[in-house]
């Protein structure tokens, strides 16, 4: 089953981590000095933020999650129906996950990842920025890689 991601930038990680937690309940699943993410299951969604040069503040970008290559396959297979220029990042490190991912951006720039995850890293990783990913062109050029497309 996918779950929704929602990725936000935040001032002060300790205060946001605060509030989170109690709105959700919960203390996240995953903290480091710059992350913080909670893997929810209701609602079913795998929310994350990060603080310093990783995101600007509020929303950096939504995504959807697959639990399987099956899934991963299926939403890839949505994104190429959908017209938009689709830049695949194969297999990458990012917020101390080891995944396989792609990004798109909608008409009006919003960007979404789509995303398997094979496991934990130690470091924070890179890839593209959300800005490089909604400034795809049409003719699907990839962007430069700077930053880390889940949050710069």
């Amino acid at each position: 089953m996918k779950r929704l991601h929602v990725h936000v930038g935040v001032d002060n990680l300790d205060a946001s981590i605060a509030f989170y937690s109690t709105l959700f309940g919960t203390e996240p699943s995953v903290t480091k000095d710059d992350y913080a993410k909670w893997m929810l299951d209701d609602p079913r969604v795998n929310f994350a933020i990060s603080a310093g040069n990783h995101a600007r503040t509020g929303v950096e970008h939504l995504g959807i999650q697959a639990e399987n290559a099956d899934e991963l396959a299926a939403i890839y297979g949505q994104l190429e129906k959908a017209g938009r220029p689709v830049l695949e990042e194969g297999e990458t490190t990012c917020c101390y996950a080891r995944s396989e991912k792609s990004w798109v951006s909608d008409p009006d720039g919003v960007v979404w990842e789509t995303f398997l995850t094979h496991g934990e890293a130690t470091h924070y990783g890179s890839g593209p920025s959300a800005a490089q990913v909604a400034a795809l062109d049409d003719a699907g050029a990839k962007p430069g890689t700077a930053g880390c497309g889940c949050c710069a």
